[in-house]
């Protein structure tokens, strides 16, 4: 019997306790992972129940304050780029703690970890009820990005113990989508809550859904898992260089928009502070013969091919949060009057996921990739020429096509990631763990500053062409500019006040058409990026795929 499986005991359900040793077609290949023993259905129903509980609870937090930021920004009375710094620090934890996750979870396993963390993130979320400030703002976004690290594989692990192994690959696809199911949710939380009880709510519900997964990880726990000794010294100088890299990454991507890039000093020395210690740290790696991060294997063409798509479809799939919905929000729809289209999305979403799962083929796990990618081109289609006049049931059809295509995507992308390091050794699955967490989450921070930063410069570009074709001394301008001050001659006697309040209205509605004309170029920009994305994976998995049949043939011949 295995040192690592001596002596333990696990309690298959609430109320029992067995001495229990798995059978060696039971064991995982993968140390820290959990054994597969055959469940009766209701159990395998509870596992199901507590993979999809620990899913929302890892990414529905950090989802209500992305959704609700302008709220929580005027309740804590912060400026702009401060708020931008609650979902950035999430991200930035979240990142850093996958370089540790898997090796913590092999040597001391995965349950020690998040109890550790959800305590954390538990008291964390306590404090800040009592200490409402920004500071315990930011304390409790670090801790929910550290603990949704560990909550998403532990999805993963209870999920997979629902399934019987025939199905298992399908439910690593529904676990995977469950936390991608966050972002929708959040937007039909009612702000009107947030509001009157000044989020306090939010946090007690935040508070409620911790507290519910520490209690359904304690009542069904997983079975055990093999344990092996894990970490090497260097593993912890190679973290204190890679974390704080990829944490000033991080930084800049989510608030170099905010700040604007070329604004802010920092920005540039923490880039290149970032720069240097991941170039540092890789380079460690690279000479060591048990390395954390196996850059070999990372830097190989597969492997670099497959992040930059994963990268690119993350950043393209942007179009949903920071396209259409900022131009939503710029023509001064408010999270109550999107809430329909929400729903909308939230049932596609659903629906693309259990449509991945369930025409999963695991010999072709390119094709849902690429038919992903069709749909983000034509839904970011139907989106092109959208005017001031634009609302949310126009986008109804367009934002449903993109919610199918994000969870139709994201089961296949991370089971051709794992495939290709489960067959390079489980030595490689700390680096696919990694490499899989920076293209989710960066590549959504990536998207999301550029597609922010392309429409702000060319929110400018169109403001001054249409300034240009707008004169005072045109009677149709001259007309308009005098009716919107002879709307306030009740307050203002001044004639040369109200002509420059009718100026100023003008100047609104040149901005407000600045602004749809730019989304409308983002909606272009990112119809090309997905096409250009989508032709170069299909001509790849052309590739692989002629080498496979190559092979095939070679082997029967």
């Amino acid at each position: 019997m295995p040192a690592g499986l001596r002596g333990r005991r696990w309690r298959g359900g609430a109320g029992t306790t067995d001495d229990w040793v798995p059978q060696p077609h039971e064991r995982s290949q993968i140390p820290g992972s959990p054994a597969s023993p055959a469940h009766p259905v209701h159990r395998r129903f509870a596992f199901a129940a507590i993979s999809a509980l620990v899913g929302i609870t890892g990414g529905l937090g950090n989802a209500i304050v992305t959704a609700n930021l302008a709220s929580l920004q005027g309740e804590l009375g912060l400026y702009a780029a401060e708020a931008a710094w609650l979902p950035t620090v999430y991200v930035m934890t979240n990142v850093v703690s996958g370089l540790l996750l898997v090796k913590f979870r092999q040597q001391y396993g995965l349950r020690l970890f998040v109890q550790i963390f959800l305590v954390g993130y538990v008291l964390a979320t306590a404090a800040h009820l009592v200490a409402h400030s920004f500071v315990s703002a930011i304390m409790v976004r670090a801790f929910s990005g550290i603990a949704a690290a560990s909550l998403s594989t532990l999805g993963l692990l209870y999920m997979m113990q629902a399934f019987k192994p025939e199905w298992r690959l399908k439910g690593i696809v529904l676990a995977v989508g469950i936390p991608q199911l966050a972002p929708p949710l959040a937007r039909l939380f009612p702000s009107e809550l947030l509001e009157a009880a000044q989020w306090r709510t939010f946090y007690q519900f935040e508070l409620g859904l911790a507290l519910l997964s520490l209690a359904a990880v304690r009542w069904l726990p997983l079975p055990p898992s093999e344990r092996i000794r894990a970490f090497e010294a260097r593993d912890f100088l190679t973290f204190a260089l890679v974390a704080p890299g990829l944490a000033l990454l991080a930084a800049v991507l989510g608030l170099g928009r905010v700040l604007w890039w070329f604004e802010a000093p920092w920005l540039g020395y923490a880039l290149c502070a970032a720069v240097l210690l991941l170039t540092i740290g890789f380079r460690i790696e690279h000479g060591r013969q048990n390395p954390l991060l196996n850059t070999r294997w990372l830097g190989s063409g597969d492997i670099a091919r497959f992040a930059l798509v994963a990268i690119l479809t993350r950043a393209v799939l942007a179009e949903q949060t920071t396209g259409a919905v900022g131009l939503l929000t710029a023509l001064g729809l408010g999270n109550e009057q999107l809430r329909g289209l929400f729903m909308v999305i939230l049932a596609a979403s659903i629906a693309g996921m259990v449509v991945g799962a369930w025409t999963l083929n695991p010999n072709f796990l390119g094709k849902p990739i690429l038919i992903a990618l069709a749909l983000i081109a034509l839904g970011a289609y139907l989106d092109m020429g959208a005017t001031n006049l634009t609302r949310p049931a126009q986008m109804y059809l367009s934002q449903a096509i993109l919610g199918f295509a994000a969870l139709l995507f994201i089961g296949p992308a991370l089971l051709v990631g794992l495939t290709r390091a489960l067959a390079a050794g489980p030595s490689h699955f700390v680096s696919f763990s990694v490499l899989f967490s920076v293209t989710q989450s960066l590549g959504g921070l990536l998207g999301s500053a550029l597609i922010g930063t392309f429409q702000t410069v060319r929110t400018r570009v169109h403001l001054v062409e249409l300034a240009g074709q707008v004169s005072l001394a045109d009677p149709l301008v001259a007309a308009r500019v005098g009716s919107g001050g002879a709307g306030l001659s009740r307050v203002l006697g001044d004639p040369a006040l109200r002509q420059a309040e009718g100026v100023a209205l003008i100047a609104q509605s040149l901005t407000r058409e600045a602004n749809v004309l730019a989304y409308d170029d983002v909606f272009a920009l990112i119809v090309v990026i997905a096409l250009c994305t989508m032709l170069w994976a299909s001509i790849h998995i052309s590739r692989i795929q002629r080498a496979r049949r190559r092979a095939a043939q070679v082997s029967t011949s």
